[in-house]
């Protein structure tokens, strides 16, 4: 290939990545403007809460679109479109948290730059077709997460970025001699080519094994998984609660994303002689007992929420393990419930910690002086638990119902023992999740100032519990969508 050839394909190629160059432009606009001192903190907000609207159009005009780019190095589709869309909404939900938050940190055009750049990371993974993309594309979301973390500036927000870099400094490098291995082992950075494939069937060394392994632990990492999780408690204690929200979401879609391609991949399409589909559930298992029995024994609630989010990438994990393109839609669907049932908590939480409620004990009477937090509270904690009548109940029943099919395809007995652990942890999740309610409603505390959401609190709680009711009601609005995306490497 001559100059005119590459220059004229990375030409062609940066025309569908408009979204991509969009997030660009507008971390570079951010950074410039905050070269001018005398800049109002609204600017900032208005111009990164602009910059999500615009990307979310494009993503949402493009739909189906499938186009190969920069020679296979990644690819756009409409499974990693839908994610991207996703990936913005919770950057979007964040920005707009951040104008009622107290710290003026938050409101900073650095803080919304890092923002902007973990959603550009996430869109570059979910479309990664090649191993050295997928790396550094986790290193844009990784660095930038740690700083996150710490941008609060206290000691517990020190103290959790450092252990979130020193664990994740410590994953990535396991992860890149993971992928060294296998490119040792197929020849090939391309994991979505048929040499690759070919490469895995025929290798017959368990350090195919040992890559896999090594590989994965990045993967798990990245999604909060078990057991590279211990990072999350600290992380979440100490960061601010927008920083929280958006760690618990935008992060963990994109390391979603990529795992599935990786893991339908290593496992050859099922060709390989190990079994990937066992190996999954096993940490699906694993994820979500660590994270549903570890959260029992939480007062605080954003360390109860850090174990929480460990156990729902464990449901999510559920979808990947059925190896069934109904999982993974189904995946999809209980994704998009999972973005507005946490955030809804969320937004609850952010409102009370500035009333310093923020132990179990804390929460005792705010159910009568702070009503509407409290129910939105409520709503949102019943969606995590998966009871009806909210769409949380729906999208685990999909997921199960998905395992519980691939069981019967499959008659794999890890499969069995997945579904019975699931269910399981679902009921150990009523134990912690309606703990909150239960003080704040039917237990006497001390006397809180009345108070009530401002403005952007009420019309974003409002929309997403709407969302996660509406979707219980009638979840064939979003399923038609999601039965439209096709996931194809």
């Amino acid at each position: 290939m001559n100059l005119q050839e590459a220059l004229h394909i990375i030409e062609k190629s940066l025309s569908y990545l408009y979204p991509e160059l969009i997030l660009t432009g507008g971390i570079l606009v951010l950074i410039t403007i905050s070269l001018f001192k005398r800049i109002s903190s609204i600017v900032f907000s208005v111009v990164s809460i602009s910059i999500c609207l615009a990307t979310i159009s494009l993503l949402v005009e493009e739909g189906l679109l499938r186009a190969s780019l920069f020679s296979g190095i990644i690819v756009k589709e409409s499974f990693s479109t839908y994610l991207k869309i996703l990936a913005n909404i919770g950057s979007l939900v964040t920005c707009v948290m951040t104008l009622s938050s107290n710290n003026q940190r938050m409101k900073s055009a650095e803080f919304y730059a890092l923002l902007l750049t973990i959603v550009l990371g996430g869109h570059f993974l979910v479309m990664s077709n090649n191993l050295l993309m997928v790396f550094i594309s986790m290193e844009i979301i990784s660095i930038s997460s740690y700083v996150l973390a710490g941008h609060a500036n206290t000691k517990e927000a020190s103290e959790g970025s450092l252990k979130y870099f020193l664990f994740g400094s410590v994953a990535s490098a396991i992860m890149l001699y993971g992928f060294s291995l296998l490119y040792g082992v197929t020849g090939t950075l391309d994991f979505a080519t048929e040499g690759f494939v070919k490469g895995i069937t025929e290798y017959n060394s368990p350090i195919l094994l040992i890559a896999g392994f090594m590989a994965l632990a990045g993967f798990l990492f990245k999604v909060g998984a078990a057991p590279m999780h211990p990072w999350a408690p600290d992380v979440y204690q100490g960061a601010s609660v927008p920083v929280v929200a958006f760690l618990s979401v935008v992060p963990k879609l994109a390391g979603i994303g990529i795992l599935i391609k990786f893991i339908l991949v290593i496992s050859a399409y099922g060709q390989s002689k190990y079994d990937w589909q066992a190996i999954i559930s096993v940490v699906a298992i694993l994820t979500l007992t660590v994270g549903n029995f570890s959260a029992l024994a939480q007062r605080n609630l954003k360390r109860m929420m850090a174990y929480s989010s460990i156990a729902q990438t464990g449901f999510l994990l559920v979808g990947i393990a059925a190896y069934l393109p109904e999982g993974i839609q189904f995946m999809l669907f209980y994704a998009t419930v999972y973005v507005a049932m946490n955030f809804i908590v969320f937004i609850s939480l952010q409102f009370f910690e500035q009333r310093n409620i923020w132990n179990t004990e804390h929460f005792a009477g705010t159910g009568r002086l702070l009503l509407w937090p409290s129910i939105s509270m409520l709503i949102g904690l019943i969606a995590l638990t998966g009871l009806p009548p909210t769409a949380g109940f729906t999208g685990k029943l999909f997921i199960f119902s998905s395992l519980w099919e691939a069981y019967h395809l499959s008659e794999k007995n890890i499969l069995l023992w997945l579904f019975v652990f699931g269910l399981l942890n679902t009921v150990v999740s009523l134990f912690y999740y309606l703990k909150i309610p239960y003080y704040a409603f039917l237990k006497e505390g001390q006397s809180v100032e009345k108070g009530n959401f401002n403005l952007w609190e009420n019309l974003l709680s409002l929309i997403l519990v709407l969302v996660v009711l509406g979707l219980f009601f009638a979840p064939g609005l979003l399923m038609c969508w999601i039965n439209s995306v096709n996931f194809v490497l």
